[in-house]
């Protein structure tokens, strides 16, 4: 890349679905990786959130081994490689679900956001789900908590606010509206398990799914009732191979 050349950020924020949610149907997947910027791109799995669960990374080798890309990941609960050479080496930077506040808390204790954040201007795409949906957003809907749903600030590398598994955790729906009548979220994305919202240069550019009938909304509140607005209603972006 010479000097001076500008280029797109970009991040996918998944709701659910995936190598670990979905793993015989790959297209989210295939579609984190059309994204970036080389035929057979390297890619680094961040397991912190779930305390880098073994099974959780081998899982995510299992996967991704079968696609054309390079896989790694690095552990943050083992002895950790120099972050700074590893992640700015990466074409593509998939983040795992699980405890979204410890995650960022461990992060930030390593100095991964700064690092995250600059890899991104590089042209690093920024991939998730769940936790590693929410976390790039001003704000995430978050169960690290046992007793409810909270809002948590998270990274700010995209505005307003996300909430993941929207169709499939029975409490997900009530407690965003609940903490969109109360003010303590604006508007929202809401993404079912298996919608994935892509982003280019902090903007919205496309919502793909991994199959039929999955949703993607803005939700937020019009003189005092809850909207909902469908952002993907004719299903014409699946994502696949």
């Amino acid at each position: 890349m010479s000097v001076g050349t500008a280029v797109d950020t970009q991040i996918v924020a998944m709701g659910g679905g995936g190598f670990s949610m979905e793993p015989d149907n790959p297209a989210l997947d295939h579609f984190v990786l059309s994204l970036a910027r080389r035929e057979t791109p390297s890619i680094c799995f961040l397991a912190t959130a779930s305390g880098d669960a073994a099974s959780y990374i081998d899982s995510f080798y299992a996967a991704f081994r079968r696609l054309p890309c390079r896989p790694t990941h690095v552990p943050l609960f083992a002895r950790t490689p120099d972050l700074e050479t590893v992640l700015l080496a990466q074409d593509v930077i998939y983040v795992g679900g699980g405890n979204t506040r410890s995650m960022l808390a461990v992060w930030r204790d390593w100095g991964i956001p700064a690092l995250l954040r600059t890899a991104w201007q590089q042209g690093t795409v920024l991939a998730g789900v769940s936790a590693g949906a929410i976390c790039w957003f001003e704000t995430g809907v978050t169960d690290s908590a046992a007793d409810a749903l909270h809002p948590l600030p998270c990274l700010g590398f995209l505005p307003g606010a996300c909430c993941p598994h929207y169709d499939s955790e029975a409490e997900r729906r009530p407690a965003l509206h609940r903490l969109i009548r109360s003010g303590a979220i604006g508007t929202a994305l809401a993404l079912d398990d298996g919608a994935a919202a892509h982003f280019v240069n902090g903007t919205r550019a496309n919502i793909v799914s991994s199959r039929p009938r999955v949703r993607a909304y803005r939700v937020d509140r019009v003189d005092g009732e809850i909207r909902e607005t469908v952002l993907n209603p004719d299903d014409a972006d699946q994502a696949g191979p």
